[in-house]
C-alpha cells in the first residue's frame, strides 16, 4: 500500500509590482550563480519510506514449537506479537540536519503514515542533510524520541517508570509496537528532479520463555527478563546500556489447546560479545541472527515461583546468545516439583534458590 501525501505553504501578502520584480531578479541571479550562498534556495522533492521487517519470527516458530501442542501456543504467540513484528508504520517522524557544525535540526516533519510505504513531497533548502527518520513512537508509551534538535544527541530513550510486582520488585511494562529507524545522507542540488528512498529497519525485539508445567501447580508464577538497552541513538545506530538492565515483565499467552503456557517480553536488544562490538539494526536479510553462543551470560529470564510450604523459588536462566533488533528468541522450559524452571538448551546457564525472599538482592550481573 502506498500513500503519498503532498504538503504546501502558502503565504498571502501584498506587495507593490516594482518590489515583486526586484525579488524574482534576485532569486533568478542568486541561485544560478555559483559563488553564491544556495542554502536558501530550493524546491519540492519527492521522500519515499518503507519499513523493512527483517525477523526470524516465523522460522524460530516453526523451528523451535513442532508438536501438535507446541503449534498451539505458537499460533497464540504469533498472535500476540502480530503488532510488533509488522511492517505497518502508524506514525513517522522526519527530521534533516546540517552536517557541519553543531548538527542542529533545520526541518522537521511528523505524519501518520498508516501504511508499509508513503511518498511525501517536502520542500527543502538546496543542501547537504544529515536524515533521520523514526516509525511507530507515539502508540508506545514506554519510548519516547528525546534530545531530537541535535543530529547526534538524537535517541529513543526507554522511560524508566517502574512498578513493584507482587514479589516486591520494581519492573517495567514491555513494548507495545514495533521501532523502526533510519539514517540516510542527502545531498539536495539545484536543477535535478531528486527523488529519494529511505529504508526504516527495526530497533527492538522479544523474547519468550515457553514452559511445560507438567502438572504443576503454576498459581501466583510470575516471570521477568532483564539485560536489554535502555536507548538507541539514531544517527550512530547503537544502542546504549545502563550499569543496571531494568527487569522487564512479560506478558502471559495461553491457549485453551494447549497445556503450555508462554511468558513473553518485548525490549530493546541485549548486548553483544564483547569481541563483537557494540549491538545494531539488523539490515542484513541471510543469517542475521544467527550467533554462537559463548561463555558470558548476556541476558536472562528470572521465574518465580510460589510453593506448597510457603516458599518461593527463583530460577535464573542466562542465555549466552545475543538478542538482536526483529529478533524473536524462544526458551523452552518445564517446572518440576519444587518450583524450579529446567530446559534441556545447553547453552543456557541456571542458577536456582529455593526460599527465596522477598527484598532479596535482585541486581543484575550482566
Amino acid at each position: 500500500m502506498s500513500v503519498k501525501k503532498t504538503y504546501e505553504l502558502k503565504h498571502e501578502r501584498h506587495i507593490p509590482m516594482v518590489c515583486v520584480l526586484s525579488l524574482l531578479l534576485t532569486l533568478i541571479t542568486g541561485c544560478s550563480s555559483i559563488d553564491d550562498d544556495l542554502s536558501d534556495c530550493g524546491n519540492d522533492y519527492q521522500l519515499n519510506y518503507e519499513l523493512q521487517l527483517v525477523t526470524n519470527i516465523s522460522t524460530e516458530l516453526q523451528t523451535e514449537l513442532t508438536t501438535q501442542t507446541e503449534v498451539t501456543i505458537a499460533n497464540a504467540l504469533r498472535t500476540h506479537l502480530s503488532g510488533i513484528f509488522t511492517d505497518f508504520a502508524h506514525d513517522i517522524d522526519l527530521s534533516f540536519y546540517e552536517t557541519e557544525g553543531d548538527s542542529l535540526r533545520l526541518q522537521h516533519d511528523e505524519h501518520i503514515m498508516n501504511a508499509n510505504q508513503a511518498s511525501y513531497t517536502l520542500y527543502l533548502p538546496m543542501r547537504q542533510y544529515m536524515h533521520l527518520a523514526v516509525a511507530n513512537v507515539v502508540n508506545n508509551p514506554l519510548v519516547s524520541l528525546e534530545k531530537d534538535e541535535v543530529c547526534h544527541t538524537s535517541q529513543l530513550y526507554q522511560k524508566g517508570q517502574t512498578l513493584a510486582s507482587s514479589t516486591g520488585i520494581d519492573t517495567i511494562s514491555s513494548h507495545t509496537t514495533g521501532l523502526f529507524t533510519a539514517r540516510q545522507p542527502m545531498e539536495v542540488v539545484e536543477g535535478i528532479d531528486q527523488k529519494f528512498n529511505v529504508r526504516l529497519y527495526m530497533a527492538n525485539c522479544a523474547a519468550a520463555l515457553v514452559l511445560d508445567p507438567r502438572g504443576k501447580n503454576m498459581d501466583g508464577m510470575r516471570v521477568f527478563s532483564t539485560g536489554f538497552a535502555t536507548a538507541f541513538q539514531v544517527a550512530d545506530s547503537i544502542f546504549s546500556y545502563p550499569k543496571q538492565s531494568p527487569i522487564v515483565r512479560t506478558q502471559t499467552i495461553t491457549s485453551e489447546e494447549s497445556n503450555l503456557t508462554a511468558f513473553c517480553s518485548v525490549t530493546f536488544p541485549s548486548r553483544e560479545h564483547a569481541a563483537h562490538g557494540n549491538t545494531r539494526t539488523i539490515i542484513e536479510t541471510t543469517d542475521a541472527f544467527v550467533a554462537e553462543a559463548d561463555e558470558e551470560t548476556l541476558w536472562e529470564f528470572r521465574t518465580y515461583v510460589p510453593c506448597a510450604d510457603g516458599t518461593i523459588t527463583e530460577t535464573r536462566l542466562g542465555i549466552k546468545e545475543p538478542l538482536r533488533g526483529g529478533q524473536l528468541k524462544i526458551i523452552k522450559c518445564w517446572l518440576d516439583e519444587k518450583g524450579v524452571v529446567k530446559t534441556d538448551d545447553q547453552e543456557v546457564a541456571a542458577s536456582v534458590k529455593l526460599n527465596w525472599k522477598e527484598g532479596s538482592e535482585f541486581t543484575p550481573h550482566l
